[in-house]
């Protein structure tokens, strides 16, 4: 392999397929809770499932190693190639900060929202953390997230574990009953 980003299917494997699935179908539960409720939550859930969707498409076309190929050829041509491990830590750790400061941010600011919907933030914010960090393509994280646990890497349960935290609070808003809103 050339390690060249090409078109194609980014992660053929069952889990991958079985992800990019669970993104879609996370997609569609954000969609039908979209049609109900106030219209800020109605916008809220829209956001979701367009970024539960976005991700999936991702999932299989791999666009984050697209990203990390185009700053690499960038990083090539102008000369700043060799000293990539510390931008790549800076990278890593400006990302960590961000998705640490937006959870602290959305703790603050939805705290006027609906449970379900404080956790549903949550997740996309640990799934985009990760894509983030994972295209950054680190490799002392790569090591990280590829190491196994009961048979199951961490790159996967932290990826299917946001996107599980996504889908079962778009599970649960659909399970109110329309007339009742509960307390944030």
């Amino acid at each position: 392999m050339s390690g060249r980003w090409t078109p194609g299917i980014g992660d053929p494997g069952v889990v991958g397929w079985a992800t990019a699935i669970l993104y879609l179908i996370a997609a569609g539960l954000c969609a039908a809770v979209s049609t109900r409720g106030a219209r800020g939550e109605r916008r809220f859930w829209a956001v979701v499932a367009l970024a539960m969707l976005a991700l999936g498409i991702n999932k299989q076309l791999d666009l984050q190693s697209l990203f990390t190929q185009l700053l690499r050829d960038d990083a090539l041509r102008h000369g700043w190639f060799a000293e990539r491990r510390s931008l790549q830590l800076a990278f890593i750790l400006a990302v960590a900060a961000f998705g640490a400061i937006s959870v602290l941010v959305l703790r603050r600011r939805l705290s006027v929202l609906r449970r379900n919907m404080r956790l549903a933030a949550g997740g996309v914010c640990l799934v985009y953390t990760y894509v983030l960090i994972r295209a950054a393509s680190f490799h002392h994280v790569d090591r990280f997230i590829n190491a196994a646990v009961l048979g199951a890497r961490w790159n996967w349960i932290i990826e299917i574990g946001g996107i599980l935290i996504v889908a079962i609070a778009a599970l649960r808003e659909l399970r109110v009953p329309l007339q009742e809103a509960p307390a944030p």
